[in-house]
């Protein structure tokens, strides 16, 4: 445990801020999730879902959650998913 009173702050800081980022991607994952599931049943609410999923990624993206060139590799994927199964 850190002794000085800054420490202890940054502390509690980091604590607040990793469970912020572990909700965000929690969220990230789960939308994922589901526009992969619409997709693979070719459900009439794919394009939707897909359109959700990246929105989340872009959110994600913009407070530095994950890197930009992930990003872009999980919405290519999506988008190549929905495509192939238009």
């Amino acid at each position: 445990m850190p002794n000085i009173k800054s420490a202890k702050k940054r502390v509690l800081i980091s604590q607040v801020n990793a469970e912020r980022n572990k909700a965000y991607r929690s969220a990230l994952k789960t939308a994922i999730k589901k526009a992969d599931a619409a997709i693979e049943t070719k459900s009439a609410d794919a394009g939707e879902a897909v359109k959700v999923a990246v929105k989340k990624i872009d959110q994600a993206t913009g407070k530095g959650i994950i890197h930009k060139n992930n990003a872009a590799r999980k919405k290519a994927s999506l988008m190549n998913k929905l495509n192939a199964n238009a």
